[in-house]
C-alpha cells in the first residue's frame, strides 16, 4: 500500500485525530501559560526563589516523558488528564524562564521614570513591564507550544487520542504509511503553530523594535491578522462543537484495550456485537498500554470491560509461580481477582495467546531447532531480543533460565514489532512472541515447542466490573457466542490481516462477525 493510498483511505480518521491533537495541545499550552507567566513574574520580584523555581522546572524537563506519564496514570487515571499534566510540566521551563528574563531585562531608568510620575507597582507591571517583556515571553510560549505538539503524541498511551495513535499503531504493525500518517500532520501542525505564534510575537513587539523588511501580501499585518483570526475561530469551534453534538446515552458502557493488534480487533468485535444486538452504546478506549494500566482503569470504573489473558493475571498480577494446568490457572485467577481486586472474570474466548520463542527458518535448519530444549544447547552462539515485559517477569525470562536452563551469547531487549525487524535483519537470532501474532505468519518464522511446558496458558478472558454484570447482563451471552467462532488459528489469521494486509482492525472485526453470522449489518 502506497503512502498516498493510506492517507486517502484513512483521511477521516487522520482529520479526527488531528483535531483531538489540536485540542489537547491548546489546553496544555494554555494551562502552562496561566501557571508559567505568573510564576516568572513572581520570581522576578522575589529573587531568592528564582533559582529553586527554575531548578524545579529544569528537573521536570530532565525526567523522561514516558516515565512521567507512566507515573501519573495511577494517580490521574487514563484519558486527557495525565497527558495534559505531563505536557504542562514540560512546557513550564521556557515560559517561566523567558518571563523572568523579559521582566529583568527592562531598563531600570524606564522603571524609575514610571515611579517618578506616580505609577503604582501594579500599574508599572501591567502598563510597562509586561508590555515590554511580551516579545520575550512569547518566545518562550512559542518554544513550549512547538515542543508540546511532539510530546502530545504520548497521549495515545493513556487513551487521550491524538496523532500518536497512528504513530504507535504503525510501529507495532511495522506500517510505515501509518507512522507517516501520524507524524507528517504532527510536524505540519508544529510548523503552523510556530508560524501563528510568530505572528503574535511580531504583533506584540513595539514598532520601533521590529525588523524593517519589505512586506509582501503574505507578510502584511492584515493577512497575518486574518490567519490568526481563523485559527482562533477553529479552536473555539473545536471546543464548542461537542457541546451541540454529544448526547448522553441511556445505556452506555466503555471498553478498553491494550496496545497491540489483537486487542484492538477484539475490542471492535465486542463493540459491534453489543451495538448490533442491544440498545447499549459502546465507547472505546483503545491502546491504553500494558495490562496493569487497563486493569487500573477497570478498577477506577473508567472502563467497564477489557480482554486480558489468564497467564498475565495469574503470573504478573497475582504473582503465582508458573503453572501449565489450564483450568487451575483460570479458576485461581477468577477467584483471587474477585477477592483482591473486585474484578469479575468471565468465560474464556477459546484461544490461547501464550508466549513462544521464534527464529528464522534458516536458523532453525542450521542448528536443527524444534524445541526450546534444542535452543538451550546452542544458545551461547545466538543473540536474544525479547520485549521489556518478557525480561522482567518470573513467568518469562527469569523463570525460563531456570527451567531449561538457557544462556544466550547476548540479550538485547527490544520492545514491540521492531524486534521482528531486528530478527529479519540478522541483528538478533531469537525473539519472544505471542502465539497468535500475525507477524509470525508474515515473516514465516519457526515457533519453538515449549517441550517442558514452562509458559503459562494465556487464555483470552473478558474482565468486567460489577456494574456491567448488574446493569447489562445481556452482554454475557454475546461474549459466549464469540467464543464459539474463535481459536488460535483464527486469531492469528485476523492479526495477519491487520499486520500484513494492512486492513483496519475495525474492518477485520466487522467482516469476521458478518461471515460468522453474529451480526447482519453490512
Amino acid at each position: 500500500m502506497s503512502y498516498l493510498t493510506y492517507f486517502s483511505d484513512n483521511l477521516s480518521q487522520i482529520i479526527s485525530l488531528l483535531m483531538e491533537h489540536i485540542e489537547l495541545t491548546f489546553l496544555a499550552v494554555a494551562v502552562a501559560i496561566v501557571i508559567g507567566v505568573p510564576l516568572g513574574i513572581f520570581i522576578s520580584y522575589v529573587k531568592k526563589l528564582g533559582k529553586p523555581v527554575l531548578a524545579l522546572a529544569n528537573v521536570m524537563q530532565a525526567i523522561p516523558s514516558m516515565a512521567l506519564l507512566g507515573f501519573m496514570i495511577p494517580f490521574l487515571g487514563i484519558g486527557t488528564k495525565p497527558a495534559i499534566v505531563m505536557v504542562v510540566l514540560y512546557s513550564l521551563l521556557p515560559i517561566i524562564k523567558n518571563t523572568y528574563i523579559g521582566i529583568q531585562s527592562i531598563n531600570k531608568e524606564t522603571l524609575e521614570a514610571a515611579t517618578g510620575i506616580g505609577l503604582t507597582k501594579w500599574q508599572i507591571l501591567t502598563k510597562i513591564q509586561i508590555p515590554l517583556a511580551l516579545p520575550v515571553i512569547m518566545g518562550g510560549v512559542r518554544i513550549s507550544a512547538v515542543s508540546a505538539v511532539g510530546l502530545m503524541t504520548l497521549a495515545a498511551f493513556c487513551g487521550a487520542g491524538g496523532l500518536g495513535y497512528l504513530v504507535y499503531a504503525g510501529i507495532r504493525s511495522i506500517n510505515n504509511a501509518q507512522i507517516l500518517a501520524g507524524a507528517i500532520p504532527a510536524c505540519l501542525l508544529a510548523l503552523f503553530i510556530d508560524y501563528l505564534l510568530g505572528i503574535v510575537e511580531n504583533l506584540v513587539t513595539p514598532k520601533y523594535s521590529r525588523r524593517k523588511e519589505k512586506t509582501s501580501f503574505f507578510k502584511s499585518p492584515s493577512f497575518q491578522k486574518t490567519i490568526l483570526f481563523f485559527a482562533i475561530l477553529l479552536i473555539v469551534l473545536l471546543f464548542i462543537y461537542p457541546l451541540f453534538t454529544h448526547k448522553e446515552a441511556a445505556k452506555e458502557i466503555t471498553i478498553g484495550s491494550m496496545d497491540f493488534t489483537e486487542q484492538e480487533i477484539l475490542s471492535y468485535m465486542i463493540n459491534d456485537l453489543i451495538e448490533e444486538n442491544t440498545d447499549i452504546v459502546v465507547n472505546q478506549k483503545l491502546s491504553l498500554g500494558s495490562s496493569s494500566i487497563v486493569l487500573s482503569a477497570l478498577q477506577r470504573n473508567e472502563i467497564d470491560m477489557y480482554i486480558d489473558y489468564t497467564g498475565t493475571i495469574y503470573g504478573s498480577v497475582l504473582k503465582h509461580e508458573p503453572n501449565s494446568n489450564v483450568s487451575e490457572v483460570y479458576e485461581i485467577s477468577k477467584k483471587e481477582m474477585k477477592e483482591q481486586y473486585n474484578v469479575n472474570i468471565l468465560s474464556d474466548l477459546n484461544f490461547n495467546n501464550t508466549y513462544t520463542l521464534a527464529v528464522k527458518k534458516e536458523t532453525a535448519e542450521r542448528y536443527n531447532l524444534k524445541t526450546i530444549s534444542d535452543l538451550s544447547v546452542v544458545a551461547s552462539n545466538l543473540t536474544f531480543s525479547p520485549t521489556l515485559t518478557f525480561m522482567e517477569r518470573n513467568d518469562c525470562w527469569l523463570g525460563l533460565q531456570k527451567a531449561y536452563p538457557i544462556n544466550f551469547k547476548e540479550v538485547i531487549p527490544i520492545d514491540g514489532a521492531p524486534r521482528y525487524l531486528a530478527l529479519i535483519n540478522g541483528e538478533s537470532d531469537v525473539i519472544d512472541a505471542y502465539s497468535t501474532d500475525g507477524l509470525l505468519k508474515k515473516y514465516d518464522l519457526v515457533v519453538l515447542e515449549d517441550d517442558k511446558s514452562f509458559f503459562l496458558p494465556y487464555q483470552a478472558i473478558p474482565l468486567v466490573n460489577d456494574e456491567l454484570l448488574e446493569k447489562y447482563p445481556e452482554v454475557i451471552p454475546l461474549l459466549e457466542k464469540l467464543s464459539t467462532v474463535l481459536n488460535d488459528d483464527v486469531m492469528r489469521s485476523l492479526n495477519y490481516q491487520v499486520d500484513e494486509e494492512r486492513k483496519k482492525p475495525a474492518e477485520v472485526a466487522h467482516e469476521f462477525l458478518t461471515a460468522n453470522y453474529l451480526i447482519t449489518t453490512k
